[in-house]
């Protein structure tokens, strides 16, 4: 894989966790219900935090691509818990 810019980087990522959460849900989603929520790339490596506006999935992805090696490597995380946490 060869990733030829920003605007490249993300659109892949985006159907990257359409892929996934397509396969590994119930529900479905399209483009429209993925957005990202950082980028960044340095020296020839991009990484990306992805979310989806689906309520209540808490699903968080992170993309990174190694252009040393061309590779592109997927994270996707639950969230588990949310609480406030007040020192004493």
């Amino acid at each position: 894989m060869i990733i030829t810019g920003m605007a490249h980087f993300e659109s892949v990522c985006k159907n990257k966790l359409v892929e996934w959460y397509n396969h590994n849900s119930k529900e479905h989603i399209t483009l429209e219900n993925v957005f990202v929520v950082w980028a960044c790339k340095t020296l020839q490596n991009y990484k990306a935090l992805l979310s989806t506006t689906v309520s209540g999935d808490g699903i968080y992805a992170e993309y990174t691509y190694n252009g040393d090696k061309q590779e592109m490597y997927e994270d996707v995380y639950k969230k588990d818990s949310n609480r406030c946490l007040k020192s004493e």
